[in-house]
């Protein structure tokens, strides 16, 4: 066994390969970037060395940085996770050169598939069915221009050298086809240093399945079933099982068949999923996607079904021990439904969601694993993916594990950043999820989009009120409220459980409301707002509970508001007492003339240039956010007046990027 194993990656993924690799009693080196110095996989490794600065680019793709702490500090072994170098021939070519093992695969396995056409071309080469489209050499526009009106539309253009969703796009029709390339091209660019893309045809009503591998350097190969990965966002995955729902044992026996038979043909030797898109509207009739060689992000829905460590295997297999079992020794039991949690805000179009934890603690349930990248020390940046937790939920039957999931989701607390907790807990109690899932499930389910609860953005309001008023109740409060004289209705201490408050509520300055607070006694308060009446009682800690018996715990508290968590759900509020009412400053326009930020990120381009012509509806600038890309428009016909930043600055949401002068 190793003694000593550098993991090349960060967050969830590295804390997890650690956790196996303290079991095995391998020393773990951790390497970390400047925006990860004081981040959980750093401070729960046994030696922590600094690789680059904050972008990915100068850390965490920096083979040479990477090899060097591994020389430097005896690593025997390099896991690479999943994303960054996991599928990068330079560093398996950097590990060879030094005498270090590579924990993956072997190399021209790799190879052979970090291609989306190369994997196409050997796919159907072994008798595996592919969707049908184009993957030729050819990437003139003029060539992908004929091969797009070939294959019919709606159609998806799809980046060559990697996926999760960068440099994917859907086309409808042909006018969109252009753009529909360009943007791609860009992403496919910017994310994997190719702009190569293929094209395949748009199948309606697809389900996304795959098939885990594991080999070893012996011929052995077996699979350990199959995941159903069908529910998406963006392209991206964010509930996943094992097994699939509503699938026939002959189709997951093709699909049991064309993974090994595409492994085969490869050699391949580790851990790796060959993924499926099934057509649902014709008798879930499965087409190869492609092939990851690497882990997966979803690998504990199998690890907890098959009772197999699959870092444990890739381990293993790096140090040239054969599979310890055949297929047939391999049993599933049970059912396993994993949830990512994402910094995003959904409701906004997922737009990412930066800044410091301030709060963590991952719940204690039966059947629950928490595979987690943070900690209350942890601080979320635009420079990485968005995802900071998962959630693996398993029990004997798809219900039990459904519930012990959403109660999981409701359970893990995260403070200071939001999530998309609300929305999996949306999806998990929807009857739909009981039914056959696709990758159309969140438009078929929310149309216009996830939104919170219709009354539930008041009611936090309302606790944020509350929560404010409770504490200045509390005997060692020092809020600003106990110092203004005139919010009592007496002199005496006593008389603050008598009071009434007029307080200013809103997510940010420039939205607040007014609330009434009236204090009831000493555990009860009542606020009013807009005709509308809710009661809290209020606990010892602050925190507050309105009749339904939703409970609201605050956090971060200062003198210009505090953060509320409640089932899974974390809102920042902007608490003001109403006595005077200040003028908003900082707070950016975003008037019929200008373009402003989404989302916080990098200002990645700006497609106008001053005294420019453009047309409503426009792009007229991209912004780059937790690696993901999001063009704006105009929004109006004009001339561009003015371009306050420079390509590669960083804004925050609502920072005015474009000024127009409407004509």
């Amino acid at each position: 066994m190793f003694t000593r194993l550098l993991i090349a990656n960060r967050g969830e993924i590295a804390c997890r390969v650690a956790r196996t690799c303290r079991r095995l009693g391998i020393e773990v080196i951790a390497v970390y970037s400047d925006a990860d110095a004081s981040a959980r996989h750093v401070c729960e490794a046994d030696i922590a060395v600094r690789i680059g600065a904050a972008p990915a680019r100068d850390s965490y793709l920096n083979v040479e940085a990477i090899m060097r702490a591994a020389v430097e500090h005896g690593a025997q072994a390099i896991h690479p996770g999943y994303g960054f170098l996991s599928e990068k021939l330079e560093l398996i070519d950097a590990c060879a050169q030094a005498g270090i093992a590579f924990v993956g695969p072997n190399r021209d396995a790799i190879a052979s598939m970090g291609s989306k056409i190369e994997s196409k071309r050997i796919a159907r080469g072994a008798g595996v069915a592919c969707v049908p489209g184009y993957d030729g050499d050819d990437q003139s526009d003029a060539r992908l221009f004929d091969e797009g009106h070939r294959i019919g539309f709606p159609l998806l253009i799809k980046a060559s050298a990697g996926g999760g969703g960068k440099g994917m796009k859907r086309v409808d029709d042909a006018s969109a086809l252009a753009t529909g390339l360009k943007a791609a091209r860009r992403e496919a660019l910017a994310a994997f240093g190719d702009d190569k893309v293929l094209m395949e045809r748009y199948i309606q009503r697809p389900r996304h399945l795959e098939v885990q591998l594991l080999g070893d350097r012996y011929g052995g190969l077996v699979h350990l079933f199959e995941r159903e990965c069908s529910i998406q966002r963006n392209y991206q995955k964010i509930i996943e099982e094992a097994p699939a729902n509503h699938l026939s044992d002959a189709v997951r026996e093709t699909l049991f068949g064309a993974a090994i038979a595409l492994g085969q043909s490869i050699g391949y030797d580790s851990a790796g999923t060959v993924e499926f898109v099934l057509d649902a509207d014709d008798e879930n009739r499965p087409y190869f996607l492609e092939m990851n060689t690497r882990l997966q992000v979803e690998h504990p829905v199998t690890e907890l079904t098959t009772g197999l460590d699959l870092v444990e295997q890739q381990i293993r297999s790096a140090l040239g021990e054969p599979l310890p079992f055949r297929q047939q020794d391999i049993r599933r039991h049970g059912w396993a439904i994993e949830a990512r949690i994402n910094a995003e805000i959904p409701e906004e179009g997922f737009a990412a969601s930066f800044g410091r934890v301030h709060g963590y603690h991952a719940p204690v349930i039966e059947g629950l694993r928490i595979d987690s990248g943070i900690d209350e020390r942890s601080e979320i940046t635009p420079h990485y993916d968005s995802m900071v937790a998962k959630v693996i939920a398993f029990g004997g039957t798809r219900d039990v594990a459904q519930r012990r999931l959403l109660k999981g989701v409701r359970s893990l607390r995260i403070e200071g950043v939001r999530t998309n907790q609300g929305m999996l807990e949306a999806i998990l109690s929807d009857p739909a999820f009981a039914e056959v899932l696709t990758t159309r499930f969140l438009p078929d389910i929310f149309p216009q989009g996830w939104q919170p609860r219709s009354d539930l953005r008041g009611e936090q309001r309302c606790a944020a009120a509350a929560s404010w008023v409770a504490n200045r109740m509390q005997p060692q409060s020092d809020l600003p409220l106990d110092r203004l004289a005139g919010f009592r209705l007496g002199s005496d201490e006593n008389s603050k459980r008598l009071a009434r408050y007029t307080m200013r509520v809103g997510p940010m300055a420039s939205e607040l409301q007014t609330i009434d607070v009236e204090c009831i006694d000493a555990t009860h308060v009542v606020c009013h707002e807009n005709d509308v009446r809710r009661a809290f009682l209020c606990r010892a800690d602050g925190s507050v509970t309105i009749a339904s018996g939703r409970r609201y715990q605050p956090s971060q508290r200062d003198a210009k508001g505090l953060g509320l968590w409640c089932e899974g759900d974390y809102s920042a509020w902007t608490v003001e007492p109403d006595i005077a009412t200040r003028t908003d400053e900082g707070v950016p326009s975003s008037g019929g003339n200008t373009v402003t930020a989404t989302m916080p990120g990098l200002l990645s381009e700006l497609l106008v240039k001053q005294g420019e012509k453009v047309t409503a509806g426009a792009p007229v600038a991209v912004i780059e956010a937790m690696k993901l890309f999001h063009t704006l428009e105009a929004p109006c016909d004009g001339i561009v007046e003015t371009l306050p930043l420079a390509s590669g600055a960083t804004v925050n949401k609502g920072t005015i990027l474009v000024n127009l002068t409407p004509i």
